[in-house]
């Protein structure tokens, strides 16, 4: 254990944050997935917490493998992954399988372990290495806007159309923290307004293609549009939803019912992934909600501070574009539950029952835990060149202390010598004159 402990690097207090969040979840994710069990019938809460336990588990070794990866090689693996990412975007939206019950092709199943891959994750942390790549590739010079179509919007365009017609939320995500990434990275910003509006432009000419020709390509644009719609209307599923949610956090009070007492996790859907944060408020109230808040905003800080002592500008953009993402998709969960937005679909990151996300998150944090681990590098570098001038420093002023004295020494040896011979022949100084 002390071996494990001694091979961790980076930033000690990002691993931390996700060693508390990751703990913090067994409870929540034990008494939620009741609701698996006596609703949807799906196995044991034995069977779900060691399911969880068993992705958190396989996500810390995910972790730990790849902050041990030097980070300037993923640059060039976004540039090798866009292919894949494409292949399996389109494999997942015409193949792709519902789980629990979501009417959306988002997944594909991954064979021997049964665990379902939300394609989407993958290809939104695939798109922030690259954007960053590219940023950090022509940091030097002069952006050209339709030189930059080519190599970074039409790239984005593809994966991003691909998203979209099952995932709008997540799309929406990646598109916002893409733009982020843009303007951190130095993009102008008059480019970045158009493609903004590219962008609604052909969101607009999605939703009207897809009301018009709804058996062309396979949508949820229903499913916003009526999600839309029901956010002030509690009659529809989503409003049955967040009405649960509010009862749940209405009921929670300032110390909750307490751990596993819950009442309202027999009747919210996603109790244990989308919803869990009211389960959260429900059973440790308005403290739980302000820990796990906090906790979220302190793992922000960390990011910020990763993101300033980064030493390249590649460096700095991977940090943002894969931190900020996960912070992100945070508050989005508790803002639905607390019903200020509608329903997205986005799970509470480390914290929420899933599947292959819980993975991808790991693999964004072991990424930014390699960026911090080449501060620290450097930083170690920088202190031991500082030691070795201070010392060399010392060496110099030794030898010139030394050089002083003995110069000292001798100018004292020969004002002695002369007094000696003025003493011993007192009359010389008469004699001379």
């Amino acid at each position: 254990m002390n071996n494990i402990f001694k091979n961790i690097e980076g930033d000690r207090t990002i691993w931390a944050i996700v060693a508390i969040l990751a703990i913090l979840s067994f409870l929540p994710v034990y008494s939620a997935s009741t609701n698996l069990v006596y609703v949807a019938n799906n196995g044991t809460t034995t069977y779900h917490l060691f399911k969880h336990a068993f992705l958190l588990f396989c996500g810390f070794f995910i972790i730990y493998a790849v902050h041990k990866v030097p980070f300037r090689y993923f640059s060039g693996g976004s540039l090798l992954a866009m292919p894949l990412v494409i292949v399996l975007l389109v494999y997942t939206l015409t193949q792709g399988t519902t789980i629990d019950g979501a009417n959306a092709a988002r997944w594909i199943q991954i064979p021997f372990i049964g665990v379902g891959f939300q394609t989407s994750t993958f290809a939104g942390l695939v798109l922030m290495i690259y954007v960053a790549r590219y940023l950090a590739k022509n940091k030097d010079k002069e952006i050209i806007f339709k030189e930059s179509i080519l190599q970074l919007w039409l790239p984005i365009a593809i994966i991003l159309m691909f998203i979209l017609p099952a995932n709008f939320s997540t799309t929406a995500i990646i598109f916002s923290m893409i733009l982020l990434v843009c303007f951190v990275g130095g993009y102008p910003f008059k480019y970045l307004a158009s493609v903004v509006g590219i962008g609604v432009l052909v969101l607009t000419l999605f939703v009207l293609t897809a009301k018009a020709f709804p058996n062309v390509l396979p949508n949820r644009v229903d499913t916003w549009i009526s999600r839309v719609e029901n956010f002030s209307n509690q009659d529809a599923e989503e409003g049955y939803q967040v009405e649960k949610a509010k009862i749940a956090i209405a009921s929670g009070g300032i110390t909750g019912r307490g751990p596993g007492k819950s009442i309202q996790k027999n009747f919210l859907p996603q109790s244990s992934s989308d919803f869990i944060f009211a389960i959260i408020v429900e059973e440790y109230g308005l403290i739980g909600a302000i820990s796990v808040l906090g906790i979220y905003l302190l793992l922000l800080f960390r990011f910020v501070v990763a993101a300033h002592k980064s030493n390249s500008l590649f460096g700095k953009l991977v940090v943002v574009g894969l931190g900020f993402p996960i912070i992100f998709q945070a508050l989005t969960n508790m803002a639905v539950a607390v019903e200020l937005l509608p329903v997205t679909g986005q799970t509470l990151p480390l914290i929420s029952s899933g599947g292959s996300s819980v993975w991808m998150t790991c693999i964004a944090l072991g990424i930014i835990l390699s960026v911090t681990k080449k501060e620290e590098e450097i930083a170690e570098e920088l202190a031991d060149k500082q030691k070795r001038e201070e010392a060399l420093q010392r060496m110099i002023d030794k030898q010139l202390q030394e050089e002083e004295e003995t110069e000292k020494a001798a100018e004292q040896i020969e004002l002695e010598k002369y007094s000696i011979e003025d003493k011993a022949n007192p009359l010389e100084p008469i004699l001379k004159k």
